[in-house]
């Protein structure tokens, strides 16, 4: 670089190698003709990009050197203590150009001191960072592939959270020798035989990375028996085959992993607490045992059983097992189909739903994903049900067309990409706001009950009435014969309860949630419509508020209009109210509006992001009919009838339950009759 320089010191360089090299020339070629032509060759010192400037101001500057002449360049100084170690420069110069470029286009064996093609095992080694994170993925993989042999029982073991021993046992189809040897080479795979074969895959795995991914990174053993008569042992160490011999086992896998990472102690160090591991590995068989019911799976850690479930009839019976039945009976179900995808699986009521501690599981063709954007959906399908902040559980399977999902994304197989995931949403969302929408979804009272029966004593309410056309409530009309109908005998107790009999037990409402969620959806329809019906007051309300209620005021005036109350300034803090809403004979438009625009300015439904379904939270609770309130046998009626119409009748805008059940079967067991 020095040589092709442009400033001093480069063309000192360049004098002084070129001066060197005919030296050398001149003692290689000798003083024959030969020699001598070589000789003045190489001492023909070349014009630099200057046209030959470098050497203006010197004898014979820009013609060649003749023999036994020297040149006195000016940045030389012609002093040889300052020459030696030019030239000593020029030739280190000389010597590193020439390696590069024989390197590069020279005509032997091209060597490179940069880039190399890394060792099998290294390559495993790092290839494991992906799929071999920690204990429990190890867990995962080695569960998966069991799964894929048709396995009917699955045993898990740990030592020191997975840190010391992994052990993963089944009775499925096992492998023949031959197989077993090849399955720890990378990219083997039964699943598969060619890149067509990814769409619509049905197994776990596919990619045949795990098992040498796993045995690059550990001590691993491997036993396995296609028939139960002939079987085979495999030892292999940080990636090295050491034994292949004849083993006694019945039909199925064993695989053992020990000191995991023991030969990558970077990746070893950030391994957890034997405690945190242990919790990782469990919860992922726990994943995959909600996808196998008719599994059995059992994990011990440290000789302590931690997960021993069996076979599962149902869903439902392997969450019980899994969860526990407070979990499971607070689960309605959910199952719904729009086009070429159906969705199943379970949602949680929303008066059960809880801030923490909530359980979100969604699996794609059988598999489980992460994707939080679909568990968002379906936390959307709450709205206006649940109270802002709470987080239902939800355990949701999507079956779609192979060719809608692409699950060769990752190689820890956890995330996958849909071809329209918009519609996935929307349906998602859908799919659960429909399971909340039935009195099915109403609350049990017992434990263990199963809520069964809530719609039968509703049917003869909502016989006659027009789907989507609201009822008026309280509307003061006497009902004819002809008109009224059949309904079960009603019962106010407390002055907020009603009571009646259903088919499996007796349900109990609670007026003012029911009568709240029947004006939240009429608001709603109004808000976006032509708004309320309203009265104009005789003697207007003339009310005071403070300063940020007044800014709730301004803010809302189009939405408060909407709902019934015309409102304008007055003076100072006052303003004037002309109109107001008549949701029932009770209603007391001065305390509504206060309480409404109270919290208005405090934000009590900030959590809720859409600002009319806000507004109309906000205005069903505080104009619906409170506890206290005496009806009479038709106005309790008309609120039952009113509610059947609803969307989503079980729940207020709060996630707090319209209705509750108490069913016969409870009844009895209390009673000593079961």
């Amino acid at each position: 670089m020095l040589a092709a320089g442009g400033g001093a010191v480069g063309r000192c360089v360049a004098h002084c190698a070129a001066r060197t090299a005919a030296a050398r020339g001149g003692r290689d070629g000798g003083d024959g003709p030969g020699g001598r032509v070589a000789w003045r060759g190489r001492m023909a010192a070349p014009r630099g990009a200057d046209g030959g400037r470098r050497g203006r101001g010197h004898p014979g500057a820009g013609r060649p050197l003749r023999r036994g002449e020297r040149r006195v360049h000016a940045g030389c100084g012609g002093r040889a203590a300052r020459r030696r170690p030019l030239r000593a420069l020029a030739r280190g110069t000389a010597g590193r150009r020439g390696a590069r470029l024989a390197a590069g286009g020279g005509g032997g064996a091209a060597v490179s001191g940069k880039i190399a093609v890394l060792a099998g095992h290294v390559a495993d080694q790092i290839a494991a960072g992906e799929v071999v994170e920690r204990p429990a993925s190890v867990v995962k993989e080695l569960v998966e592939n069991a799964l894929d042999a048709g396995a009917r029982a699955v045993r898990v073991e740990l030592e020191d959270g997975g840190k010391t021993l992994i052990r993963v046992s089944d009775d499925g189809e096992g492998m023949t020798r031959e197989d077993a040897v090849l399955a720890l080479q990378r990219h083997a795979t039964s699943k598969i035989r060619e890149a067509a074969d990814l769409i619509g895959v049905g197994s776990f795995g596919f990619r045949g990375e795990a098992l040498p991914a796993i045995a690059s990174v550990s001590r691993f053993e491997l036993e396995t028996s296609a028939d139960g008569a002939h079987g085979t042992r495999l030892r292999v160490t940080g990636g090295r085959r050491e034994a292949v011999e004849n083993a006694v086992r019945q039909r199925g896998t064993t695989i053992t992993v020990r000191g995991l990472f023991f030969n990558t102690p970077a990746r070893r160090k950030f391994l957890r607490a034997a405690a945190t591991e242990t919790r990782a590995a469990a919860e992922a068989l726990t994943v995959l045992a909600l996808t196998r019911p008719e599994v059995a799976f059992t994990l011990t850690s440290d000789e302590r059983s931690l997960l021993d479930v069996g076979v599962a009839g149902r869903a439902i019976d392997r969450i019980h097992a899994l969860w526990g039945r407070e979990l499971a009976d607070s689960l309605l179900p959910v199952a719904y189909r729009e086009g070429p995808l159906e969705i199943t699986g379970f949602a949680q009521r929303p008066s059960q739903a809880k801030p923490a501690g909530r359980k979100g599981y969604v699996f794609a063709r059988g598999r489980p994903i992460r994707d939080p954007f679909i568990l968002r959906a379906a936390e959307a399908g709450y709205r206006s049900a649940i109270h802002p902040g709470d987080r239902p559980s939800l355990v949701l399977f999507l079956d779609l067309p192979g060719d809608a999902v692409d699950v060769n994304v990752h190689p820890a197989k956890l995330e996958v990409r849909f071809r329209d995931k918009f519609f996935v949403e929307k349906v998602v969302e859908e799919a659960v706001r429909a399971a909340l929408a039935p009195l099915t979804a109403a609350a049990p009272l017992g434990a263990g009950s199963q809520a069964s029966g809530a719609g039968g004593a509703w049917v003869g309410l909502g016989e006659e009435i027009p789907g989507g056309v609201p009822l008026e409530l309280f509307s003061g009309e006497s009902l004819t014969p002809d008109t009224r109908h059949p309904t079960p005998s009603l019962l106010q107790v407390f002055d907020t309860y009603i009571l009646f009999q259903t088919d499996g037990g007796v349900a109990i409402v609670d007026q003012h949630s029911a009568h709240e969620r029947v004006l939240y959806e009429q608001v709603m329809r109004q808000l976006t419509g032509d708004g309320a019906p309203a009265q104009r007051l005789l003697l207007p309300l003339t009310l005071e508020f403070s300063p940020p209620e007044l800014d709730a005021i301004e803010a809302h005036r189009e939405l408060l209009r909407r709902v019934g109350f015309e409102i304008e300034p007055f003076s100072g803090r006052s303003v004037v109210v002309h109109t107001a809403p008549n949701p029932h004979p009770r209603f007391e438009a001065a305390p509504c509006l206060q309480e409404l625009v109270a919290d208005l300015a405090g934000g009590r439904f900030g959590g809720w992001q859409n600002r009319l379904e806000r507004f109309a939270a906000t205005f069903a609770c505080r104009a619906a009919i409170k506890a206290g309130h005496k009806l009479d046998p038709e106005e309790m009626r008309q609120l039952l009838a009113s509610l059947l119409t609803a969307t989503l009748p079980a729940h207020d805008v709060h996630g707090r339950p319209t209705i509750v059940q108490l069913p016969k079967d409870e009844l009895e067991r209390r009673f000593g009759r079961a």
